[in-house]
């Protein structure tokens, strides 16, 4: 059965909520339309929408065309104010369908509208509505989406020998099959339209009921099922209330199926897991709803018993969605009446910000004040409507600028410790720029024996959960890597909140410490003016910071593109009215964040003050005496218990280690000055002295012509590491759980195997991916050593350089699989091993240990 769930979009005042109904009653779902401007459309069920005359809440409709075919049709806002919303429907349609006015052509939102279906990678299906008001053809309007949106929007009006031809320039599979016959089958067109590779346009009027029909067919024609998946999966884009006040989930089923009272768990927002059944299936259509015990893949629903999942939200194995692209910029304080208590108030924001993640209410503890962020004027209005007939709380709003954001340009370490009497957690992190647009990015290079695996997690939790600030204004951080380090733990007095403290120190402290970046919201904008303002134009937007694009004239107006700080850009289109004259209209797409104009203006504005922030101290808590004591962040590195990440690795010092050799050989150390220094610091300071012929320096002062001789020192092995990690199956499982934990299995097997055999083991693993890895090495006693290469250093050349050094004094083997090494490892005079013999050999010798304790029973 095909099962797909069609978004409706467009521009506001295009048609779309009037094509909804129309296609509604063309599946039977209605028996009579119903109008938007008579206030009796089925799918506008607010009051508030109903009034306006708007979408402002995404809504349901089943949408059955026959026994083998089953669509939900979601239809969004229209309205910039509302993107929001419409862009967390995008995250579960498997088909858009974008109206477009043929009265008005492509609009600004349009366009932003095709940004998002584009990065979405959501397949096309184009309505041009109102064409009984067109002043345009239909070749004129076609040209300009194939202009403007795509060169391969298609006309599927008339299947005849224009349409297949204009058909074999989207797709090769399409021109092959035109060009053998003369027609391409609807395979092959639907596969097509999947790809993105055609997008089918159709023209008609929804008010009067002409094309419609058509475009319901079509979609039924050219649509594919979703390929099945046996494990459930569904995606949350929605939480709202019922009129009884219970909790809705929104989610579409991507896999598998849901049942009523099945279990399901997840994180929430701070990364703590939660587990809870589901009491109630829900199929909407409107207002009124249907009871489901299961639900498909494919198909939409709401569900009760979930209190913790949020917008965006994976379960099972759907993955969390993406940021959204489109973030309100526009800041406001909530003005409240002096019965109002904050903390009330600041509840209702709270279930608000659940059903609209994007308002991100933020409350300022000191002042006692409630923030929140907003697309525009419009949805300011609805929200007030919303605090004032669900809450009873009349809120005032204030405007307060834009929102900020903060990054930095500079890599630096952050140190949290936090170790009141019986707690203890610390926290090392790094701290890097990324890439602007790139957001906050997450993950640990700490090795799992200096902190269990669960610990790391608790702490990618412990960042990922909260919104932290910069120490310029207060702003929210963001383009950075932050980078789990080191960390320390305490087997009996660690707790979870432990961890969260230390993190956050260490962000904060980090933070102190970098070369911090104010940022502020830019728009990308189109001005449409007449010719002669021009100039005025150009010279204003230069003057607020603008790049521009050299502008193009089109009969007696000009068109402007560009960006500009939105701080600008707010107040702008006052101007271009009185300029010229009511004649120009602008409009507005967000372009993200960059580097702020004027920063010190706005940071002495803002007047923060980053160490009297109690929420977000940089300072660390110490045990000192029996209780806890603070220390300044510019003092925590003396204090911290782990090593730095980014200061090179400590000179290491074990006891010196004599080596005698019972024969003279001949050859010579290499000069190499690094390799001596890390062969030094490991085997200990090697004396030069000729005088002592057993001396693994002495040389013979005449060469002999003779064959070298067998060298009969002591026994190395040289093993590559991770070489003979993905060499044996069993360390090769183990790894795809924990790289850390096949490290350490094989360290084990080969140190038992060094027990019997007598032999010095080198064991090296390849770091050369670290970035400011300078290199270490572990001695795990007196004849084990574990090298852990410097950045830019592989194993291989490592073992390469040492086998050739030692190989003339020792008897040397080297443990690969590597075809090349070994052939280098013969020429340095060293004996080759394969994966699998040192393997034969490891179970050789746990066999002997075992035969060894069964006879001393």
């Amino acid at each position: 059965m095909k099962r797909l769930t069609l978004g409706i979009l467009a521009h506001v005042d295009s048609g779309k909520t009037t094509l909804s109904e129309a296609l509604l009653y063309h599946a039977k779902v209605l028996r009579k339309l119903g109008r938007v401007d008579h206030k009796d459309a089925f799918l506008d069920t607010d009051k508030m929408e109903r009034e306006r005359g708007i979408t402002i809440f995404s809504k349901q409709a089943r949408l059955p065309l026959s026994d083998d075919v089953d669509f939900t049709l979601l239809d969004t806002p229209g309205h910039v104010d509302f993107s929001a919303e419409m862009e967390r429907t995008l995250q579960v349609i498997d088909y858009a369908i974008l109206v477009i006015s043929g009265s008005e052509g492509i609009q600004s939102h349009t366009e932003t509208l095709w940004k998002l279906l584009h990065h979405s990678h959501k397949p096309v299906f184009i309505f041009i509505n109102k064409m009984d008001l067109a002043r345009n053809s239909r070749a004129e309007i076609l040209s300009e989406l194939q202009t403007h949106l795509h060169k391969n929007c298609i006309d599927f009006s008339e299947q005849n020998s224009d349409f297949y031809e204009a058909l074999a320039t989207c797709d090769e599979q399409l021109m092959n099959q035109i060009l053998e016959t003369e027609q391409a089958d609807t395979s092959a067109i639907t596969q097509a339209i999947l790809q993105r590779h055609v997008f089918p346009c159709l023209f008609g009027s929804a008010l009067k009921d002409k094309g419609t029909e058509e475009f319901l067919r079509l979609l039924e024609t050219y649509t594919l099922p979703l390929p099945e998946c046996p494990e459930f999966g569904a995606k949350v884009y929605k939480i709202t209330e019922d009129e009884q006040g219970k909790r809705l989930t929104h989610l579409k089923i991507t896999g598998g199926s849901l049942k009523v009272r099945d279990i399901l768990d997840g994180c929430n927002h701070k990364g703590e897991p939660w587990q809870e059944k589901i009491n109630q299936i829900r199929l909407y259509s409107g207002t009124k709803f249907q009871p489901a015990d299961e639900v498909f893949s494919g198909m939409t629903c709401a569900v009760t018993g979930l209190s913790q999942t949020y917008a965006g939200e994976g379960l099972g194995i759907e993955q969390n969605s993406e940021s959204p692209l489109l973030e309100p910029i526009l800041q406001y304080a909530v003005i409240l009446p002096e019965q109002i208590p904050v903390h009330h108030a600041l509840m209702a924001f709270r279930k608000l910000e659940q059903e609209d993640p994007q308002l991100h209410v933020t409350f300022l503890k000191q002042l006692q004040k409630i923030h929140v962020l907003l697309m525009g004027e419009i949805q300011l209005d609805v929200i007030q409507h919303i605090l004032k007939e669900r809450f009873e709380i009349p809120a005032e709003f204030e405007p307060a600028g834009v929102a900020y954001k903060e990054t930095i340009k500079n890599t630096v370490e952050g140190m949290g410790h936090y170790e009141p009497l019986r707690h203890y957690a610390e926290v090392r992190l790094l701290l890097e720029p990324a890439e602007a647009g790139s957001g906050l990015q997450f993950s640990s290079v700490c090795r799992e024996d200096e902190l269990d695996r669960n610990w790391q997690r608790l702490i990618l939790s412990h960042l990922a959960e909260k919104q932290h600030l910069g120490v310029l204004t207060g702003s929210p951080i963001t383009d950075m890597k932050i980078i789990l380090t080191a960390g320390k733990a305490h087997k009996k007095h660690t707790e979870g909140g432990d961890f969260r403290q230390a993190t956050y120190r260490a962000v904060r402290q980090g933070l102190m410490q970098a070369e911090s970046v104010l940022l502020e919201p830019y728009y990308q904008f189109t001005l449409k003016i007449p010719a002669e303002c021009i100039g005025r134009a150009v010279t204003d937007l230069q003057l607020n910071g603008a790049k521009l694009q050299p502008p193009e004239t089109f009969g007696e107006f000009s068109v402007l593109e560009g960006t500009a700080p939105a701080s600008v850009m707010m107040t702008y289109r006052t101007n271009v009215m009185e300029y010229t004259k009511g004649r120009g209209s602008i409009s507005f797409l967000p372009a993200g964040y960059a580097p702020c104009i004027n920063p010190e203006e706005v940071i002495q504005k803002f007047a923060y003050q980053p160490e009297s922030d109690l929420d977000n101290s940089p300072d660390s808590v110490f045990c000192s005496h029996g209780a806890g004591n603070l220390v300044k962040w510019t003092d925590v590195a003396n204090y911290m218990h782990t090593e730095s990440y980014l200061k090179s690795a400590p000179e290491i010092q074990p006891e010196q280690i004599s080596r005698p050799v019972r024969q003279a050989y001949t050859g010579s150390i290499a000069q190499d000055e690094e390799l001596m220094k890390i062969f030094e610091q490991t085997y200990g300071k090697i004396q030069h002295d000729e005088r002592d012929k057993n001396h693994v320096l002495h040389t013979e002062k005449q060469v002999s012509h003779k064959a070298k001789p067998i060298p009969k020192g002591e026994e190395y092995l040289l093993v590559d590491g991770y070489n003979i990690i993905f060499s044996w199956e069993n360390l090769k499982k183990i790894s795809e759980e924990s790289l850390d934990s096949a490290r350490a299995e094989l360290i084990q097997k080969l140190s038992n195997y060094q027990g019997m055999r007598q032999c010095r083991l080198i064991i090296v693993f390849d770091a050369y991916k670290v970035k400011g890895n300078t290199g270490s090495i572990e001695e795990i006693n007196r004849n084990i050593h574990v090298v852990y290469t410097k950045e830019a250093e592989t194993a291989d050349t490592y073992i390469e350089r040492i086998s050739h050094d030692l190989s003339r004094e020792h008897r040397v083997r080297v443990a690969t699989s590597d075809g090349t090494e070994q052939m280098i490892i013969l020429g340095n005079g060293a004996y080759r091993m394969s994966a699998e013999e040192l393997r034969q050999e490891v179970l050789n010798t746990e066999n002997q240990i075992q035969e060894y304790l069964k006879s001393n029973h």
